[in-house]
Order: C-alpha cells, then structure tokens, then sequence
C-alpha cells in the first residue's frame, strides 16, 4: 500500500484576518509623521495641533490619531480604465492612520503613552518614520538627532507593552489551568499555556513576535492578543530635502544596520518629509513631474504605499465593463467564495463559480474577445486561490430571504 499523502497545514498569517486593513504612522515625536500624513493623503487631517494653542513644536499635538484612504498607485488599474473607458472607476486604497508621537516611557504611561499605544494596537501595520535631518527650529524630544537611539526607544517601547499584554493573558490562563482535568477543553488550554509561555519568552529575549516561527495553532494564539511586535513594519528614513536628492545622509549606514540586525528582511525606504510636502503645493501632476526631472528625482510616495500593501500581503482583483472599472483589495491566498464576498457578502453565502482570466493574458490579447478565442477564459469553483491581477465574474445564486 502507497503511504497516505499527509494534508498540507495550512499557513496562517499573523495579524487580523481580513482584507479592511490599515496602517499606521508611527514615531517618535517630531520626526515628521503629520506633515507625511498631509503629505501622503494631500489633506490636512494630520496638520499637528489643528484647532489648539500649542507651539508648532510641542511634542504631543497630535492626540487623537486621524484616518485617511489613500489611493494605490497601480499601472494595471490604469491600463484597463484606459481600455474600458469606464462611466465609473473605482481605485483600490489604503486606510492610513497619524498617530501621535511616541516617547521613552510610553509603555508606562508617560507622554500620554498608553493612548498611543492603544491606537497602535488598533492598526494592521506600521510605518515607522526615522528622523535623520538636523533643524535647529525643530526640536528633538531626546535633544539631539540620533536615528539609532530613535529606533531602540520605540522597540523597546512597543516589546515592553507586549511583555505586559502576555502576561495578562498568562495569569487569566494560569487560573483556568489550576483547576486541573483532563477534558478536551482543558487539554486545548493547557497547549494554549504553553504557547503564550513561549511568547513571552520569546519578547524577553529580546526579539520582536512578527520575527518568530510560529506553528498554525501557536499563530491562533497570538493573533487575538493584538501584539504590537507582530505587525509588519515599514520603515521610512526622513532624510532632508538635500540629502535625499543627493542620495546621501550620515546616518543611512548606522540605520541600515540596525535595521539589519533587529529587524531583518523589514523594508526600508528613505524619503524626505519636506519635499514630499513640497510637491502637494503644485497644481497638476505634470508641475510635478517637471519638478521632479528638474531636480534627477522622484516622489517616494508610490514607492511606500505599494510596498505597505506587500507588508499586509494584499494584492488585487478587478471587475471589467464599460460602467465601471473597479479594483478589489484581498489578502494573498484568498479563494473565490471570501473575494467574492469583498464585493457583496451575500455573494460569498450564494457563490456558484468565478469567470477569470488575469489581467496579463488581456494585455497580452488586446482584448476580452481575443482571450476567449484563445480558451484562456477560466471556469473556477470554491477552491480556486485568486491570484493578483485576476479579473473576476462572479456567479451567485439569489441570497435568501
């Protein structure tokens, strides 16, 4: 008899299952995430301070964390608005928060810290902004620029906060485990136990949760603890106008490094806040572009939202037509039915099957008459895994009364 094919373990990622994710920019405070906030979404919800008497540089202005969505820049998306010319069109976007700076000794409350903490803990993932520009009229909570130091306080900071998460959790687990048993449910516990058991000796040790190997079931643990050390991060390098246009800074290597030794594989992205902020004051896109070739450059910003939408491991389909082009944001991994049900959550209880083909083979052909002529037009069922870049119709019955 052929050994019994064992049933692949299906990989659970970390963090909140889903596909509304959001980003949060965090920091220390005034190293520039409010003006990349305005910057990032061309708004001003995260103009420090609006509406209180503060100084410009005073260093929790910003209390409550504001939310914008922000279009994903997508060669794709504009290729079939082009080819379909839709009435409607209908970008995907990123949820984007400003959260308030940072301190050493948030985890303990100081600096309004346990509220900026908690708005941490509410978002997906993290863009990290790292202040390596030298201005005398902005103030630096620690009193001087020290990238390096920046990215220890906030680690430490957000592991400390984790440590206590965990042993919270410990405790209300230790106490069930004493009654002792031998049921499933106590069983399930036990293993539970020893899972947070080895978090927390993990976050001791030093090292951030989203840089463990962990198990399917140790992930089902640690997912709804909402660890901050688990979120992907993105670190974002604020250089001066200057050094980012020449593509240099001191501080870039020591950066680099630490990043290396901490955080391996995270990305990092230098940009300059400033310039960025610049940009938003042109009037057109081609003001833009001209500034930019004038200077041999170009914004950062594309650059981070793409690579922030890769940290979450989302990716796209499409709906096609003549009324409307619209690009659908999933997790990587996510089956016909659960895309289906991004667009409609009755699609997802009703669903028959997906029409696809992906959107490579439509630029390849020209056209949808060509693809199908070319059998490269898909039937799909609920297992079918919808890839990047897929083109969907979707089948459904009618949904219950």
């Amino acid at each position: 008899m052929p050994p019994k094919k064992q049933a692949k373990e299906e990989k659970i990622l970390l963090g909140r299952p889903g596909n509304n994710l959001k980003s949060g920019i965090v920091g220390l405070a005034n190293v520039g995430k409010s003006t990349l906030f305005q910057a990032i979404t061309k708004c001003s919800l995260g103009n420090p301070a609006v509406g209180i008497q503060l100084p410009l540089n005073f260093p929790y202005a910003t209390i409550d964390p504001e939310e914008a969505r922000v279009i994903v820049p997508d060669a794709r998306y504009d290729w079939l608005c082009q080819h379909y010319k839709p009435k409607s069109q209908v970008p995907a976007n990123l949820t984007v928060y400003d959260i308030a700076g940072l301190t050493r000794g948030a985890s303990t409350g100081a600096g309004l810290g346990n509220a900026f903490l908690s708005h941490i803990r509410a978002v997906d993932a993290i863009f990290q902004v790292v202040r390596c520009f030298d201005d005398a009229e902005i103030i630096h909570v620690e009193g001087d620029v020290d990238p390096v130091r920046d990215l220890g306080i906030i680690s430490e900071e957000l592991r400390i906060k984790d440590i206590e998460f965990v042993e919270k959790a410990l405790e209300g687990l230790k106490k069930l485990t004493a009654r002792g048993g031998q049921s499933l449910e106590m069983k399930k516990l036990k293993e539970e136990q020893a899972t947070v058991e080895k978090i927390l000796e993990w976050l001791g040790s030093g090292k951030d949760v989203r840089k463990g190997s962990w198990s399917p079931k140790e992930v089902e643990v640690i997912n709804p603890l909402f660890l901050l050390t688990a979120k992907p991060v993105v670190y974002l390098v604020n250089l001066s106008e200057k050094d980012y246009i020449r593509q240099k800074n001191k501080h870039l290597p020591k950066v680099a490094q630490w990043i290396k030794e901490n955080s391996e594989g995270d990305p990092i992205i230098p940009l300059s806040v400033s310039f960025e902020e610049r940009l938003t004051r042109f009037e057109t896109d081609e003001e833009v572009e001209k500034e930019c070739k004038s200077l041999s450059t170009k914004s950062a910003l594309p650059k981070i939202i793409v690579t922030m939408r890769q940290a979450l491991n989302l990716g796209s389909f499409f709906t096609t037509g003549t009324d409307e082009v619209r690009q659908w944001t999933i997790r990587k991994g996510t089956k016909a039915p659960q895309a289906a049900g991004v667009i409609h959550t009755d699609f997802e209880k009703t669903f028959i099957q997906a029409i696809v083909f992906n959107f490579e083979v439509l630029k390849e052909y020209g056209d949808e008459n060509s693809v199908k002529a070319a059998g490269k037009v898909l039937t799909k069922g609920k297992d079918y895994v919808v890839e990047d870049g897929d083109i969907l119709l979707i089948k459904a019955g009618a949904a219950k009364a």
